[in-house]
């Protein structure tokens, strides 16, 4: 179960009027925090992410399942949106908290992290880098940018 607290702050970015993936990194931010405080472990990051966002989907972020990913994935992500508000058995939360906290916590070092976003961005092409990037630069909001 997310905390109030990500749930508040992906509904503030709702209201901003910013995107579903910006809602959902809310909850991977969660996660990864999770992960660092001892909590549980994940096998790698890119498994804390995906908890991440199965739980923003859970949470009602409407997240569509990834375009590339296997059909189990998309699958499993479709079925998390739907399922929403209906938690799992008391043994299988169990069983899930159990097999998280014998995994790595390193998996959520700023190495690791900065590891998979390098991964991550090798596999888009340099056009859909520098879109993404003039992007950010506009949507940014004024009083993070610097004044003259």
């Amino acid at each position: 179960m997310p905390e109030k607290e990500t749930i508040e702050r992906a509904r503030r970015d709702k209201r901003q009027g910013k995107s579903p993936s910006t809602q959902a990194g809310e909850f991977v931010h969660e996660e990864i925090e999770h992960v660092r405080e001892g909590k549980h472990g994940a096998a790698s990051t890119k498994q804390a992410i995906a908890i991440g966002l199965s739980k923003a989907r859970r949470a009602g972020v409407r997240l569509p399942p990834p375009k590339k990913a296997k059909s189990s994935t998309r699958k499993s992500a479709a079925s998390a949106a739907r399922n929403r508000g209906r938690k799992p058995s008391a043994r299988r939360g169990r069983a899930v908290r159990k097999a998280l906290k014998r995994q790595p916590h390193r998996t959520a070092s700023s190495a690791a992290l900065s590891r998979q976003a390098a991964s991550a961005a090798r596999k888009r092409s340099p056009a859909s880098r520098s879109a993404a990037a003039k992007k950010a630069a506009r949507t940014r909001s004024r009083r993070t940018t610097k004044r003259k």
